[in-house]
């Protein structure tokens, strides 16, 4: 739940975790309270397209880079229509925006949108907890909203965790639409939005893809009516344990043969379909400097993360799938998370991470030609 005080300049606020930690600081974007899921994002760049990503949905970001907002907002680099974070925690927030593509402030858009922030905050030392103990849940409170630390810890304790939501739902579109293809149309490609960046359908166009972007709730039957060329499944927020429906539909895929890639929550939906475990990471990947080796090429990427969960898959061998082979095709170099799957016997692969890359490094571009030779081949 979040309630706001448009303009009530900078009141006082106060970050409480679930383990009784607090910070105080003050109010940044809109004042009162507001509940999520405490995480970290290591980025230095690219605020605009963190807070409005859909995988952000009910989670209170704070970044470690200390100056936020030196570039202000556009309306260019949006992710989506809206900002999904919960929450955000910046240390220094930028006094005037510096860029010409500026529109207007951070800490006025967040207040627009009604996003509970603090500022002011050791956000290393809130980093460090978070790094040792795990994502946990957290609470932001300014204005009226204060009140003492143990009536403030009850109710961030009375917050739902993050593990066992189904979250999809509510941040993907409720009706299809398609992004055209840049330049001469090659494929048709049916897209389930289980939270999709703006920048995703964008990068197929850039290579002759006409983008049918579905629903979350889009039935079999629904992907096989745009007569696709080949099926993707978009990052998103949430519990994959939670989403049965997307891995049904993902096996009726896998039944077809039709060429499939899956990014983010799309990798653990492939790794569901095809009889992999899932579980909670502690504090989960996030930022756009996260090292990740492709395992096919040797190749090691720096790459833009944001999942709390990853798929419990084996590392060091090729598994039998009701699908056929499949194997770990990328592997996080901090902490051997599965980043990738590949089925060896059917066109289908996935990856953790966000190759779009925005905001973020675009080592990983070349996943989105891999889909387009899957397609070729297929047609060929």
């Amino acid at each position: 739940m979040t309630t706001s005080t448009r303009g009530a300049g900078k009141a006082p606020a106060v970050l409480v975790l679930e383990d009784g930690r607090i910070f105080r600081g003050r109010a940044y974007g809109a004042v009162g309270a507001t509940f999520g899921e405490a995480v970290f994002s290591t980025g230095m760049t690219g605020y605009q397209e963190t807070l409005t990503d859909p995988s952000y949905h009910r989670q209170v970001v704070v970044m470690t880079a200390p100056h936020i907002g030196n570039t202000g907002i556009n309306d260019e680099d949006m992710e989506s229509k809206k900002i999904w974070v919960s929450g955000y925690v910046v240390r220094d927030p930028a006094r005037v925006p510096s860029s010409w593509r500026s529109r207007r402030t951070l800490d006025d858009e967040l207040d627009a949108q009604g996003v509970v922030g603090i500022s002011g905050i050791d956000t290393r030392a809130l980093t460090r907890h978070l790094r040792e103990r795990g994502a946990m849940r957290v609470g932001i409170f300014s204005g009226d909203a204060v009140q003492d630390d143990a009536a403030l810890l009850a109710r961030v304790q009375e917050a739902p965790e993050m593990k066992g939501a189904d979250l999809s739902a509510e941040v993907a579109t409720t009706e299809p639409y398609v992004v055209p293809a840049i330049g001469e149309k090659k494929f048709t490609v049916a897209a389930i939005d289980l939270g999709i960046k703006g920048m995703t359908p964008h990068r197929m166009a850039e290579r002759g893809i006409e983008v049918h972007v579905l629903p979350a709730t889009a039935t079999v039957e629904d992907v096989y009516a745009v007569d696709p060329d080949g099926v993707f499944f978009s990052n998103g927020p949430g519990d994959p344990a939670t989403a049965d429906h997307p891995v049904s539909v993902m096996r009726g895929v896998l039944e077809r043969g039709t060429p499939l890639f899956g990014i983010c929550f799309g990798n653990q939906i492939l790794g569901r379909a095809l009889g992999f475990g899932t579980f909670k990471l502690k504090y989960g990947h996030r930022g756009i400097n996260q090292p990740v080796q492709d395992r096919t090429t040797g190749k090691v990427e720096v790459t833009a993360h944001n999942h709390g969960f990853a798929v419990d898959a084996p590392l060091d061998k090729v598994s039998d799938t009701p699908y056929g082979r499949a194997e770990v095709s990328h592997v996080c170099l901090n902490d051997n998370v599965v980043e990738g799957l590949r089925l060896l016997d059917k066109p289908a692969f996935s990856v953790q991470y966000h190759p779009e890359a925005a905001a973020g490094p675009h080592d990983a571009a070349y996943l989105f030609d891999r889909f387009v030779s899957l397609m070729e081949g297929q047609r060929a």
